[in-house]
């Protein structure tokens, strides 16, 4: 459960931090210059940089009842990533991800997948975003940018809320919308720039690990 709740956290995560130019309709088709502009911008330090950060996940049933808790520390290179959440840790070098059991001892190794609508693939999303989802601009409050990312195509969910702060051009909440109205947010904090090598990213599976490679 916590795997699965944390790569769901990913699928958000690189949603909003690897947007270009080309998130630039609304929901009726029309050109959202505002929603394109404040996304390019974050798009743009992300690129350029390398981030530590908080994660909290929190997840809310039909009847907005807390479900899910889970925090997490995530390590970000574009287009690589490290999580670390307790006994669960997940590396992706740009190539395969590792998911690390360290209670189970247990390592599953998967491709990064070539998939043009796959969240977790950072280069494949940013060339062909435009595909698969609309931006609306919605408004703006206490410094945040409100914006609304709606699939094209079916998802368990009918939209990705974002919350930008506009001046330091960094999320600071995504809410996913579910069609049973339940709803899961990621609220991040404690930014910090930092200096990381590509080899940082490398993982090497103990030898008293069970190895699951399905790449």
């Amino acid at each position: 459960m916590i795997m699965k709740k944390l790569f769901a956290f990913i699928l958000s995560l690189v949603a909003l931090t690897t947007l270009s130019a080309q998130i630039t309709h609304t929901a009726k088709g029309a050109v959202d210059q505002t929603a394109n502009t404040i996304l390019q911008e974050v798009a743009d330090k992300w690129a350029k940089a390398s981030f530590k950060f908080d994660v909290t996940v929190v997840n809310y049933d039909v009847n907005k009842k807390e479900t899910f808790r889970q925090n997490a520390n995530i390590t970000y290179r574009t287009p690589c990533y490290i999580v670390k959440a307790g006994d669960i840790e997940i590396y992706c070098d740009g190539k395969s991800v590792y998911q690390v059991n360290m209670n189970a001892k247990e390592v599953v190794i998967t491709p990064m997948s070539n998939s043009d609508d796959d969240l977790t693939n950072p280069a494949s999303l940013l060339a062909n975003y435009q595909n698969n989802y609309r931006a609306k601009y919605i408004r703006e409050e206490n410094g945040l940018a409100i914006i609304d990312l709606q699939p094209k195509n079916g998802h368990q969910y009918h939209k990705l809320r974002l919350f930008v702060d506009v001046k330091a051009k960094r999320l600071k909440k995504v809410e996913q919308h579910n069609y049973d109205s339940s709803r899961s947010e990621y609220g991040f904090s404690n930014y910090s720039m930092i200096k990381i090598t590509p080899e940082a990213f490398k993982y090497t599976v103990p030898q008293d690990y069970e190895t699951i490679d399905m790449r």
